[in-house]
């Protein structure tokens, strides 16, 4: 197992499954991407998204309400786990989006963990929050 090159695998992974859904909506892409069983825990949903087709949902609705101008991954970090079977996955983002007339510009950050099922990388959970703004 060569750690180094797990994580360019992955971070090219996560590259490559956030191009399908911000550069361009390409559900299929998108779909391939996430595991049967994924759960995720986003800001404005109670509770928790759960399995695939809720997960690819999820982000449907949002590209069909909003119009993504800029995405930005920026501080990846990989922490590979269990031999190279699965990993957590951290970086912070920028978009910057038009919905229902306004721009809207969003710092946050996310966390993944990811598992490696018949030679490729999904994403198993997915939990991600805004930035919170300093309180000074």
């Amino acid at each position: 197992m060569d750690p180094a090159g797990l994580a360019q695998d992955i971070e090219k992974t996560v590259h490559a499954m956030n191009h399908a859904w911000t550069v361009r909506w390409d559900e299929a892409e998108f779909r391939n991407y996430i595991h049967p069983a994924a759960i995720a825990i986003v800001p404005n949903t109670p509770g928790r998204i759960e399995g695939r087709d809720a997960y690819v949902a999820g982000w449907r609705s949002f590209v069909e309400s909003a119009r993504v101008k800029l995405w930005r991954e920026t501080d990846f970090r990989c922490q590979i786990y269990a031999d190279g079977k699965c990993a957590v996955v951290t970086y912070l983002f920028t978009i910057s989006f038009s919905t229902k007339g306004q721009d809207i510009v969003m710092k946050g950050r996310d966390m993944l963990f990811m598992v490696k099922e018949d030679g490729k990388w999904l994403v198993a959970a997915d939990q991600f929050s805004p930035e919170p703004v300093p309180d000074f």
